[in-house]
């Protein structure tokens, strides 16, 4: 995080790093964590439950919530709390690592919104989870 709340300080950045830098400050950020004792730029330290934190703020008005982290992704994908899924699928399998989705009891279907095929052959997708009867 902390190397984008400085790019702009130095001249051998690339304008499409720069522009992405100055969005990246502009974003407002949590960070749950139970071991730091502070956050730096943009970001606000969350030690409280996770979930009840990112309950709170689907319930809000504004724009979108993102996700970063394996880890943080699957705990809310099992409590029914993301909407979306915006994934991009690299060319490479690893076949290990923390798992995206997590174990589930049930179904979650979903919606294809958007895909997109990048010169690097990586693979965006997006999808909307469905209701039933939707």
């Amino acid at each position: 995080m902390i190397p984008w709340e400085t790019a702009d300080q130095s001249p051998s950045r690339a304008e499409h790093e720069l522009e992405f830098a100055r969005i990246w400050k502009g974003t407002p950020k949590l960070v749950f964590s139970r071991t730091l004792e502070k956050v730096e730029g943009n970001a606000r330290l969350v030690r409280d439950s996770a979930a009840e934190e990112v309950a709170r703020l689907k319930e809000q008005p504004g724009k979108d919530l993102a996700v970063g982290g394996a880890g943080l992704a699957s705990s809310l994908i099992k409590l029914g709390l993301v909407d979306e899924y915006r994934m991009f699928i690299s060319p490479v399998v690893l076949g290990r690592g923390t798992p995206y989705f997590p174990p589930l009891d049930e179904r979650i279907n979903l919606a294809l919104v958007e895909t997109r095929t990048f010169g690097s052959r990586v693979v965006y997708v997006r999808y909307r989870r469905v209701q039933d009867g939707q």
